[in-house]
Protein backbone atom coordinates (compact mmCIF):
# COMPACT_ATOMS: atom_id res chain seq x y z
CA UNK A 1 0.00 0.00 0.00
CA UNK A 2 1.34 3.30 -1.09
CA UNK A 3 1.51 6.02 1.75
CA UNK A 4 -1.16 8.33 1.90
CA UNK A 5 0.11 12.10 0.98
CA UNK A 6 0.28 14.57 3.85
CA UNK A 7 1.12 17.95 4.86
CA UNK A 8 3.39 18.35 7.36
CA UNK A 9 4.38 20.74 9.94
CA UNK A 10 7.04 20.46 12.36
CA UNK A 11 6.71 22.79 15.64
CA UNK A 12 10.69 22.08 16.37
CA UNK A 13 13.74 20.56 14.56
CA UNK A 14 13.72 16.37 15.47
CA UNK A 15 10.43 15.78 16.91
CA UNK A 16 9.90 13.83 19.69
CA UNK A 17 6.09 13.35 19.12
CA UNK A 18 3.59 12.91 16.45
CA UNK A 19 -0.10 13.74 15.83
CA UNK A 20 -1.80 12.43 12.81
CA UNK A 21 -5.01 14.24 12.09
CA UNK A 22 -7.56 12.62 9.77
CA UNK A 23 -9.41 15.86 7.90
CA UNK A 24 -13.47 15.88 7.15
CA UNK A 25 -15.53 14.87 4.25
CA UNK A 26 -14.97 16.88 1.03
CA UNK A 27 -12.02 19.07 2.61
CA UNK A 28 -8.36 18.11 2.04
CA UNK A 29 -4.87 17.86 4.70
CA UNK A 30 -4.55 21.52 4.43
CA UNK A 31 -8.15 22.18 6.06
CA UNK A 32 -6.53 21.85 9.70
CA UNK A 33 -3.27 22.93 9.19
CA UNK A 34 -3.86 26.30 10.46
CA UNK A 35 -4.35 25.31 13.52
CA UNK A 36 -1.23 24.62 15.01
CA UNK A 37 0.02 27.95 16.04
CA UNK A 38 -3.21 28.36 18.02
CA UNK A 39 -3.18 24.81 19.58
CA UNK A 40 0.82 24.57 20.28
CA UNK A 41 2.54 26.11 23.07
CA UNK A 42 5.99 27.26 23.07
CA UNK A 43 7.48 25.38 25.85
CA UNK A 44 5.72 22.03 24.56
CA UNK A 45 8.62 19.08 22.75
CA UNK A 46 9.20 19.09 19.37
CA UNK A 47 5.41 17.88 17.87
CA UNK A 48 5.52 16.35 14.07
CA UNK A 49 1.93 17.03 12.72
CA UNK A 50 1.28 14.91 10.07
CA UNK A 51 -2.55 15.85 7.73
CA UNK A 52 -3.21 13.22 5.13
CA UNK A 53 -5.39 13.56 1.92
CA UNK A 54 -8.21 10.93 1.77
CA UNK A 55 -8.38 9.16 -1.08
CA UNK A 56 -11.14 10.53 -4.01
CA UNK A 57 -14.08 8.34 -4.06
CA UNK A 58 -17.67 8.90 -5.12
CA UNK A 59 -19.76 9.88 -2.01
CA UNK A 60 -23.41 8.15 -2.51
CA UNK A 61 -25.08 10.59 -0.14
CA UNK A 62 -23.66 13.79 -2.47
CA UNK A 63 -25.38 11.84 -5.38
CA UNK A 64 -22.48 10.12 -6.21
CA UNK A 65 -19.81 12.99 -6.34
CA UNK A 66 -16.24 12.79 -6.22
CA UNK A 67 -14.57 13.77 -3.37
CA UNK A 68 -11.93 13.14 -0.63
CA UNK A 69 -13.80 10.56 1.88
CA UNK A 70 -12.39 8.10 4.16
CA UNK A 71 -15.25 6.04 3.22
CA UNK A 72 -18.51 5.85 1.18
CA UNK A 73 -21.58 7.44 3.05
CA UNK A 74 -25.10 5.84 2.06
CA UNK A 75 -27.53 7.97 4.00
CA UNK A 76 -28.14 11.13 6.68
CA UNK A 77 -28.87 8.80 9.83
CA UNK A 78 -25.08 7.42 9.34
CA UNK A 79 -26.28 4.54 10.92
CA UNK A 80 -28.10 3.01 7.24
CA UNK A 81 -25.62 0.44 5.78
CA UNK A 82 -22.24 1.74 6.69
CA UNK A 83 -18.99 0.97 3.91
CA UNK A 84 -16.96 -1.22 6.55
CA UNK A 85 -15.00 -1.66 3.09
CA UNK A 86 -13.77 1.78 2.52
CA UNK A 87 -13.88 2.17 6.40
CA UNK A 88 -11.22 -0.88 6.74
CA UNK A 89 -8.90 0.59 3.96
CA UNK A 90 -8.83 3.79 5.54
CA UNK A 91 -7.94 2.10 8.46
CA UNK A 92 -5.16 0.06 7.26
CA UNK A 93 -3.99 3.63 5.55
CA UNK A 94 -3.77 5.29 9.42
CA UNK A 95 -1.77 2.01 10.39
CA UNK A 96 1.09 2.85 7.35
CA UNK A 97 1.54 6.42 8.57
CA UNK A 98 1.74 5.33 12.43
CA UNK A 99 4.55 2.94 11.01
CA UNK A 100 5.93 5.44 9.06
CA UNK A 101 6.24 7.83 12.16
CA UNK A 102 7.91 5.20 14.33
CA UNK A 103 10.37 4.55 11.78
CA UNK A 104 11.05 8.23 11.50
CA UNK A 105 12.07 8.06 15.37
CA UNK A 106 8.49 8.39 17.32
CA UNK A 107 7.56 5.77 19.69
CA UNK A 108 3.07 4.67 19.59
CA UNK A 109 3.23 6.02 22.64
CA UNK A 110 4.19 9.03 21.52
CA UNK A 111 1.74 9.05 18.77
CA UNK A 112 -1.77 11.31 18.87
CA UNK A 113 -4.47 10.14 16.31
CA UNK A 114 -6.71 12.74 15.97
CA UNK A 115 -10.13 13.82 13.49
CA UNK A 116 -12.84 15.99 12.51
CA UNK A 117 -16.11 14.63 11.61
CA UNK A 118 -15.32 11.43 9.29
CA UNK A 119 -11.72 11.46 9.75
CA UNK A 120 -12.83 11.55 13.82
CA UNK A 121 -14.99 8.18 12.79
CA UNK A 122 -11.35 6.70 11.37
CA UNK A 123 -8.89 7.73 14.00
CA UNK A 124 -11.54 6.20 16.71
CA UNK A 125 -11.64 2.99 14.27
CA UNK A 126 -8.10 2.87 13.90
CA UNK A 127 -6.71 4.06 17.07
CA UNK A 128 -9.06 1.49 18.96
CA UNK A 129 -7.99 -1.53 16.81
CA UNK A 130 -4.08 -0.58 17.19
CA UNK A 131 -1.68 -2.99 18.68
CA UNK A 132 0.43 -1.13 20.27
CA UNK A 133 -0.47 2.09 22.95
CA UNK A 134 -0.63 5.29 21.68
CA UNK A 135 -0.68 8.46 23.11
CA UNK A 136 -4.49 9.15 22.51
CA UNK A 137 -7.21 9.69 20.63
CA UNK A 138 -8.87 12.97 19.35
CA UNK A 139 -12.37 12.78 18.40
CA UNK A 140 -14.15 16.39 16.86
CA UNK A 141 -17.59 16.19 16.01
CA UNK A 142 -18.07 12.74 15.23
CA UNK A 143 -19.20 9.38 15.79
CA UNK A 144 -17.82 5.80 16.43
CA UNK A 145 -18.27 3.71 13.00
CA UNK A 146 -18.63 -0.10 13.11
CA UNK A 147 -19.15 -0.10 16.54
CA UNK A 148 -20.83 -3.82 16.54
CA UNK A 149 -17.44 -5.06 15.61
CA UNK A 150 -15.19 -3.36 18.19
CA UNK A 151 -15.90 -5.39 20.83
CA UNK A 152 -14.13 -8.48 19.39
CA UNK A 153 -11.50 -6.50 17.84
CA UNK A 154 -10.46 -3.78 20.05
CA UNK A 155 -6.57 -4.14 20.97
CA UNK A 156 -5.95 -4.52 24.66
CA UNK A 157 -2.90 -2.16 24.00
CA UNK A 158 -5.46 0.71 23.76
CA UNK A 159 -7.74 0.14 26.48
CA UNK A 160 -6.48 2.65 28.61
CA UNK A 161 -5.54 5.00 26.00
CA UNK A 162 -7.58 8.95 26.74
CA UNK A 163 -10.28 9.73 24.40
CA UNK A 164 -10.97 13.82 24.11
CA UNK A 165 -14.40 13.96 22.78
CA UNK A 166 -16.00 17.53 21.53
CA UNK A 167 -18.89 18.17 19.94
CA UNK A 168 -21.20 20.81 19.17
CA UNK A 169 -25.01 21.01 20.79
CA UNK A 170 -26.20 22.15 17.55
CA UNK A 171 -24.95 19.69 15.11
CA UNK A 172 -26.88 19.20 12.04
CA UNK A 173 -24.39 16.62 10.30
CA UNK A 174 -23.40 14.42 12.97
CA UNK A 175 -26.10 14.95 16.01
CA UNK A 176 -25.32 15.55 19.37
CA UNK A 177 -27.26 12.06 19.98
CA UNK A 178 -25.34 10.71 18.06
CA UNK A 179 -21.74 11.27 19.51
CA UNK A 180 -23.87 10.66 22.84
CA UNK A 181 -24.30 7.25 21.95
CA UNK A 182 -21.07 6.56 20.57
CA UNK A 183 -19.95 7.87 23.83
CA UNK A 184 -21.60 5.65 25.73
CA UNK A 185 -20.51 2.23 23.69
CA UNK A 186 -17.41 3.21 23.86
CA UNK A 187 -17.57 3.57 27.93
CA UNK A 188 -19.05 0.95 28.34
CA UNK A 189 -16.26 -1.23 27.03
CA UNK A 190 -14.23 0.93 29.75
CA UNK A 191 -12.22 3.37 27.72
CA UNK A 192 -12.18 6.72 29.68
CA UNK A 193 -13.71 9.79 27.22
CA UNK A 194 -12.91 13.29 28.02
CA UNK A 195 -16.28 14.84 26.77
CA UNK A 196 -17.33 18.16 25.97
CA UNK A 197 -19.87 19.85 24.19
CA UNK A 198 -19.87 22.92 22.98
CA UNK A 199 -22.43 25.95 21.35
CA UNK A 200 -21.94 25.77 17.98
CA UNK A 201 -22.88 23.45 14.56
CA UNK A 202 -20.65 21.62 12.91
CA UNK A 203 -17.56 22.68 13.59
CA UNK A 204 -14.46 23.61 15.54
CA UNK A 205 -14.30 26.73 18.22
CA UNK A 206 -11.82 28.75 20.74
CA UNK A 207 -13.03 27.25 23.54
CA UNK A 208 -12.55 23.74 22.22
CA UNK A 209 -8.97 24.31 20.87
CA UNK A 210 -8.15 25.74 24.61
CA UNK A 211 -9.44 22.26 25.95
CA UNK A 212 -7.97 20.67 23.38
CA UNK A 213 -4.76 22.35 24.28
CA UNK A 214 -4.88 21.63 27.57
CA UNK A 215 -5.71 17.74 27.34
CA UNK A 216 -2.49 17.35 24.58
CA UNK A 217 -0.15 18.87 27.07
CA UNK A 218 -1.53 16.58 29.98
CA UNK A 219 0.02 13.94 27.00
CA UNK A 220 3.20 15.23 26.61
CA UNK A 221 5.10 13.28 29.28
Amino acid sequence: MSLLPTVENETAADPVYSVIWLHGLGADGHDFAPIVPELVSPQWPAIRFVFPHAPVRPVTINNGMAMRAWYDIYGFDLLSRQDEAGTRESIAQVEALIAREQERGVPGERILLAGFSQGGAIALAAGLRHAQQLAGIVALSTYLPMAGSLAAERSAGNASTPIFWGHGSFDPVVALQRGIESRAALEALGYQVDWHTYPMAHAVCPDEIADLRRWIEQRLR
